[in-house]
Formats: C-alpha cells, sequence, structure tokens
C-alpha cells in the first residue's frame, strides 16, 4: 500500500494545484472517460483543487450504465425461456428494463444468478448439464479478454451448454462520437485499465486527427491532478498528444496476450450505447467461429420496443451534457436503493457518485 500512500500526500496534491493555476490561462473542459476517475475526482473533492478555467465532465464510462435498454430487455426475454439459467455481475440484475428488471424476474421464478468471474458461469455449466447457461457480458477492453478466454475454455473442454449474451464494447469510437456530435471537449482523461489491456495506440487518432490530447490516468488524487496538468499543458502549448501518466501500471504496448485472446474471439461490430444510439465499430461481437457460444444467434426470442424511463437523464449525463444535479428525480424518486436510471445503479455510474459524495 506505500505507492497508494505515496500518491494521495497532501503536498504534492497541492504543488500540482498550485502548477495548474500558473499554466492554465483558457478556459478548457476535459472529460473524465472512466467511472472510477469519476469516483476519484468526487471522493477526493478535487473540483476545489482546479482553477477556474477548468471544467471536469464525465463520459460514457461505466459498463453498466452504457449497456442498452434494448441488451437489459434482451437479458430478460431470456431469463423467461425454460432450461435456462442466466449468469450476471451483481450491478446489472438490478438496472430497470422497459417493464421489469432481472431482479423482478428472479423473485418471479428465474433461475438468475449474481457471479463474480465469468468462470464462475463455466462452473455453473458443468454442473447443471441438463440447463443452459448464459452469461450477460458488459465492460470494456477490461473485462472482453476474460470472457473471452472462457469461450475458449469452453471449446477446449467441450462445455457446451455454455452461452455469452455480449454486450462488450470499446471505447475510441465512442469518444470520437461525443466529438463528432459537436460536445465541445478539449482533452480526454483516459482510463488507466482499459489502456492497460489495450495500449495507448487506439487513442492516435483523437490526437492526430481531431487535436485532441489524451492522457491516461491513474485513480489516486496525485494522478488525476497530474493528468489534469498534463492536458491543461498540452492545450497551452498546442501539442496535443497521447500522454500515460499512469506509468506504473500502463505500458505504451498494452497487454499483448490478452489482446490476442480478445482479437481471437471477438470482432468489431456496430452496437447500441444508451442516450449515445448505434455507434459504428464500438462493439465487441462473438465471431462466427465461436457462433455455438453465442446466445443471440442460438436461442429464439421476441423483445419488444424498448422505452427509457419517464424523467430519466441518465442519457445527457453519460455525453456529458448534463450532470446528475439537472435531473429532477435524482435523489428524490431516484436513489442507490430504488434506481430509475442506469446511473444510478452501479458504483461506477455518475448519478451514484454524485449522490455518495452529495454532501
Amino acid at each position: 500500500m506505500k505507492y497508494i500512500d505515496e500518491y494521495r500526500k497532501k503536498d504534492l496534491i497541492l504543488s500540482v494545484s498550485e502548477k495548474l493555476k500558473s499554466v492554465s490561462k483558457k478556459d478548457i473542459v476535459l472529460m473524465e472517460v472512466c467511472g472510477g476517475h469519476t469516483m476519484a475526482i468526487h471522493r477526493f473533492g478535487l473540483t476545489s483543487l482546479l482553477p477556474s478555467t477548468i471544467r471536469l465532465i464525465s463520459g460514457p464510462g461505466c459498463p453498466v450504465c452504457v449497456s442498452s435498454q434494448h441488451f437489459i430487455d434482451m437479458a430478460m426475454a431470456f431469463s423467461k425461456l425454460p432450461n435456462i439459467i442466466i449468469t450476471t455481475y451483481g450491478d446489472l440484475i438490478r438496472v430497470p428494463g422497459s417493464t421489469t428488471s432481472l431482479e423482478k424476474e428472479r423473485a418471479n421464478g428465474s433461475d438468475i444468478r449474481i457471479i463474480y468471474s465469468v468462470l464462475d458461469a463455466l462452473e455453473i455449466a458443468k454442473k447443471n448439464a441438463g440447463k443452459k447457461v448464459i452469461f450477460l457480458g458488459i465492460g470494456f477492453e477490461t473485462t472482453a479478454p476474460a470472457t473471452a478466454a472462457a469461450i475458449l475454455e469452453a471449446e477446449k473442454t467441450g462445455i457446451t451448454n455454455f452461452f455469452v449474451l455480449s454486450a462488450h464494447k470499446v471505447m475510441p469510437p465512442v469518444m470520437k462520437a461525443l466529438v463528432d456530435e459537436g460536445i465541445k471537449i478539449d482533452g480526454f482523461i483516459a482510463p488507466g485499465h482499459v489502456t492497460a489491456i489495450t495500449g495507448t495506440a487506439i487513442y492516435s487518432d483523437l490526437a492526430s486527427v481531431y487535436r485532441l490530447g489524451v492522457v491516461v490516468s491513474g485513480f489516486e488524487p496525485a494522478d488525476m491532478m497530474m493528468a489534469i496538468l498534463m492536458l491543461a499543458d498540452q492545450i497551452e502549448n498546442g501539442c496535443q498528444k497521447v500522454e500515460v501518466q499512469y506509468n506504473r501500471v500502463v505500458q505504451n504496448d498494452g497487454n499483448k496476450l490478452a489482446q490476442q485472446i480478445m482479437n481471437e474471439v471477438f470482432e468489431p461490430g456496430d452496437d447500441l450505447w444508451r442516450g449515445l444510439g448505434m455507434i459504428p465499430e464500438s462493439g465487441l461481437k462473438i465471431r462466427e467461429k465461436f457462433s455455438l457460444y453465442d446466445a443471440e444467434k442460438q436461442f429464439s426470442i421476441e423483445v419488444p420496443p424498448s422505452t427509457e424511463p419517464k424523467g430519466c437523464i441518465c442519457g445527457s449525463i453519460l455525453r456529458g451534457l448534463k450532470t446528475p444535479l439537472d435531473c429532477g428525480l435524482f435523489a428524490k424518486k431516484c436513489t442507490p436503493s430504488d434506481p430509475v436510471g442506469a446511473c444510478m445503479v452501479s458504483g461506477e455510474g455518475t448519478c451514484a457518485t454524485y449522490f455518495k459524495y452529495r454532501s
């Protein structure tokens, strides 16, 4: 834990804050893409240490939040099929669908199980040969390799009752989509854990084509402050590029083995994002070679048109256009114990973070 203490030193953090005041002369807007970064900013009160010229906005970095309403409704439809076991991470079970939730469907008798690893889903499949086990695969490049490895393991060991409903997504296309939409963003604080897998090359277009700075940050207060300083310095000097602040974890080449496994099983495909719609090449689809494990291809279901919760502005929050404080439901009708929208469900959701640290 020694290295964590090093990045929480008050003198270090305050010295970076002072440097920011001298470097940042222009009004700039920086988006932290990762939900973990949003948590760190509010947990440590970092906005109070920034000059008035720097504004931080939260982006679509919460896997649970960006999973589309259609995906949630599909999971519900699968759960109602006979002899089906749905396996999912805990947060997803509480996300409201158009008419119900996985939590409610479990209470009504559907076999829906919370797991902590996709390997748990494989083990459930082994022990329930007469059932078909569907794993709800969500998350970005951080979790996709584990899902891919599970599919490869199922193929290797001859497990034929294991399936994946993939909502895995990749970050660069959505970052570009936000800029293309015209949202004012002068630079990105990029996710550390994603980049530890992918390497930094995935952001090269943002710097060379979009002329935006990208700094990969860690999650401690000094990490965040230094990443903001690096971006402010880039913008002030007109030298936008991709840099790594989190170099104790992130290497430029990323994790080659994880990339290889992910690319073997998945291929890019268009995908739906909550609040952003269909974004080309932003999803990870299971390759035809592994279609026997693709729930969408192996089961026939009907999913009615999806509808968003009335009054919920989660979509606008995910795009950085609004904050939870702009929502009339926030901390009133919508709370972590009784969420109306997905952004209040996950611990990485912007609404949940604002609620937790609102005082």
